[in-house]
Formats: structure tokens, C-alpha cells, sequence
């Protein structure tokens, strides 16, 4: 009998991309094994699970809205809905384990197979835990964190540090500079500098690109800027005319961007982080300004602490952003100390270590 998982959760690349690296692992090592995905219907993870070769069942669940408590109105409803939908999925898949990698529809997923005693796994890709990832901890079976110090969230007896799974293609990425640059139209004589805001966007950052268009003509730089659904079309109107620049709502081969680029702009996520330190990229760090418990900030001075990045606010970034990556831009030293420190915290193996977890439980 073929082993079955399902792996739940989603709703940014941040859940997504280290959940398909999991089931790449767990592939990797029982070719025969039957993995499905359940994610929130709407969400990219709808879209993006199948482009990576697997099945994927949408729940309909939504996240408690902060900003408008008048949208939370239908949650409960949504909820009990979701949990029928559970039932049913699990019912017909019959998974031997579920692994959940954040975001809100993993909750009903795993507290389900809780109740049905099916062994589950958590990933906790951050350094202050999600409170559904919290709730689930108590009864999960192991619980794969990326950094140590996650005993205030989850029993110590079941925490494993892994550290992030990164995406395979990044991994394992042997790409020249001057490839990945005719990618995005681009030629090898000038500096490249990436701006990505995660797999949604960035408005701070996009703005201050926006405003700081000129000063990469003036300087001499390319630039390669993924905005986002919501702010590429402003973009492109920014660009329009400008020579040496690339711009798009989303970049499907990341590897090529980071190959590409000598100095990378970027939101402190967990994932993002991750990636960054396999790259080994001198970076600016945005922190977004709304993540729980300002997560991405202690993601980010936790770089800076190191010397292996520096930190610009968000509040900040339309004033201080462009100007700070001007002057990196021109200090080679600063440069090299960024890459040879961000280098030293890269992890290759993660998704490797949590498969043989998995597979070695459920045996």
C-alpha cells in the first residue's frame, strides 16, 4: 500500500514554497508516495501547488480580519463549512499523516486528524510562532521549527530544528550571472540590483522604487522589480521608456533573479531569509510592519546583529531605502562583508531532514 499526505496551509509563498519543497523531499525519497495538498479556495496556493505537479482540494476559510471587525461576521460560518469539507477530504484520502506548514487552512485540517488520532507535523517557518500553529503544537506529533528557542511556543519534548525548506531550484541552482540576466533582457556589464516584496508584493518598497526611479539610471544600475499583482501596472508606467529595467507582478523562476542580481532589496520573511542566506546576496531588509509580534523585524535585526544585512523601516523606506542602496552600491568591502556573513546561516537540507522525519514516524 502507497503511503499517503496530505500537507495543509498557504496563502502566501511564504507557506507555500517550503510546503512543495517538503513533498519534493518526501518524493525524493518514496517515489510511490500520494501527496495532497488543501489550501484556501481563492488563494495562491491554488494555483501554484498544481504548477508544481501535485493535487491540491480548496477549503472555504478565511483569516480574523484586524482591520475590520464587520468582515469577521461570517467566520464562524465559514468555519463549521470548512470543517465539513475537512471531514470529507480526509474521509475519501485517508492520509497515514498530515503536515501543516502555516496559514489559516491548516487549522481545520490538522485539529480534524488531531481528533481522528492521525499523526500530524507542524513547520513553523518563523521565529514567534502563529497562534494556529500554537493551538495545534500542543497535540502534534512533531513539530519542525527553523531556529532553536521555540520552547515558549510549542512542548520541548516535540520540537525538531530543521531550519526552512528552501526550493529545490534554488538549492540546486547552477545558473551563470550572464544567463540569468538575458532572462530579464538584461546585459552583464552593469551592477543588477532585485527588488522583491514576497510572492504579494510590497507597497513601501514599490513606492520608494517608484520615487527612486531616476537615481538607478543616474548610478548606472540595472534593476529588476517584482511588484505584486496590486502595484504592477503603476510600474510599468514607471518604466515606461527606461532602459536596463525589468519589472512584473511575479517572477516564476526566482533562481534566475537571485543569479542574476548583485545586491537584492526584500521583506524579512522567514522563507525569504532562508533563500537569501543559500544566494549569499548582500541585502536591505524592509520589514513588514504588520507581521505578528513584528516577527520580520527580529528576523532582521537578528542579520543586522550579525552584519549580514542591513535593516531599513518601513516607515522610513520612501526617504531612506533608495539612498541606502546607492551607497551599497558603491562600497565593495560592505558588499563582501554582507555575502561572506549572510552565507555562514544558509541551510541546505531542511526539507530532507523533515521527509526522513515523517516517513521514519509513519513506517
Amino acid at each position: 500500500m502507497n503511503r499517503k499526505i496530505i500537507i495543509a496551509g498557504g496563502g502566501t509563498g511564504g507557506h507555500i514554497f517550503p510546503a512543495i519543497a517538503i513533498a519534493n523531499a518526501l518524493k525524493k525519497r518514496d517515489a510511490a508516495i500520494d501527496i495532497l495538498f488543501v489550501g484556501a479556495k481563492g488563494k495562491m496556493e491554488m494555483e501554484k501547488v498544481p504548477q508544481a505537479g501535485y493535487k491540491i482540494e480548496g477549503i472555504d476559510i478565511a483569516g480574523f480580519n484586524r482591520s475590520s471587525l464587520i468582515k469577521n461576521i461570517g467566520l464562524p460560518l465559514k468555519l463549521a463549512r470548512s470543517f465539513l469539507q475537512v471531514k470529507a477530504i480526509l474521509k475519501s484520502f485517508k492520509p497515514d499523516a498530515v503536515v501543516g506548514v502555516g496559514g489559516y487552512s491548516s487549522f481545520p485540517v490538522l485539529r480534524y486528524a488531531q481528533s481522528k488520532q492521525v499523526p500530524t507535523f507542524i513547520h513553523e517557518s518563523n521565529s514567534f510562532a502563529g497562534k494556529a500553529n500554537m493551538m495545534l503544537g500542543k497535540k502534534a506529533t512533531k513539530i519542525f521549527t527553523a531556529t532553536d528557542g521555540m520552547e515558549k511556543f510549542f512542548p520541548a519534548k516535540n520540537i525538531l530544528v530543521t531550519g526552512n525548506p528552501v526550493r529545490s531550484g534554488i538549492v540546486n541552482s547552477n545558473i551563470r550571472r550572464e544567463e540569468a540576466l538575458r532572462f530579464f533582457g538584461l546585459g552583464p556589464a552593469k551592477k543588477t540590483v532585485l527588488v522583491t516584496g514576497g510572492s504579494l508584493g510590497a507597497k513601501s518598497i514599490n513606492e520608494a522604487v517608484d520615487a527612486g526611479i531616476d537615481e538607478f539610471v543616474k548610478n548606472d544600475l540595472q534593476l529588476i522589480w517584482q511588484t505584486g499583482k496590486l502595484y504592477a501596472e503603476k510600474a510599468k508606467q514607471a518604466v515606461a521608456g527606461k532602459a536596463n529595467v525589468w519589472t512584473g507582478d511575479f517572477i516564476s523562476k526566482m533562481e534566475n533573479a537571485f543569479a542574476a542580481a548583485d545586491i537584492v532589496i526584500s521583506r524579512s520573511g522567514a522563507m525569504s531569509i532562508a533563500e537569501l542566506c543559500l544566494v549569499k546576496k548582500p541585502v536591505v531588509f524592509v520589514p513588514f510592519p504588520f507581521a505578528a509580534e513584528d516577527h520580520q523585524a527580529v528576523n532582521a535585526q537578528n542579520l543586522v546583529n550579525k552584519h549580514a544585512g542591513i535593516m531599513i523601516k518601513d516607515s522610513e523606506a520612501k526617504v531612506k531605502l533608495i539612498p541606502a542602496v546607492m551607497a551599497l552600491a558603491k562600497d565593495e568591502a560592505q558588499q563582501n562583508e554582507l555575502k561572506q556573513n549572510i552565507s555562514k546561516l544558509a541551510v541546505t537540507n531542511a526539507g530532507d531532514v523533515i521527509a526522513n522525519e515523517i516517513l521514519n514516524w509513519i513506517n
